[in-house]
């Protein structure tokens, strides 16, 4: 069983930037495309942003062009720069294997929060 462990989520105001790490316990990691989900209150969670072994990206519309997802294998970690943040970008975020249906089950870990303030 693969364990996540999601963290830097924090209060900010609109505009400024957050830098999410989520740390990935074991050595399938690297071969595994990784994604970044969120889930705002009320809402479902959805996938934001997504990378592939070989490091190719794709985002959610409402955050492409001010998140950038990024992995360093030899850590086994995936990062979430975010930037230009709204109020609607408030959610707990997770990370997991991408796409949703790939994802590993009992992988899920807490998430870290992050709030955006007007």
């Amino acid at each position: 069983q693969v364990q996540l462990v999601e963290s830097g989520g924090d209060l900010v105001q609109a505009g400024g930037s957050l830098r999410l790490s989520c740390a990935a316990s074991g050595s399938i990691f690297s071969i595994n495309t990784m994604g970044w989900y969120r889930q705002a209150p009320g809402r479902q969670r959805e996938l934001v942003a997504l990378i592939t072994s070989s490091g190719g990206t794709d985002y959610a519309d409402s955050v492409k062009g001010r998140f950038t997802i990024s992995r360093d294998n030899a850590k086994n970690t995936v990062y979430l720069q975010m930037n230009s943040l709204k109020p609607e970008d408030t959610a707990v975020y997770y990370c997991n294997r991408a796409p949703a249906l790939r994802a590993w089950s009992e992988s899920w870990g807490q998430g870290t929060r992050v709030t955006v303030s007007s």
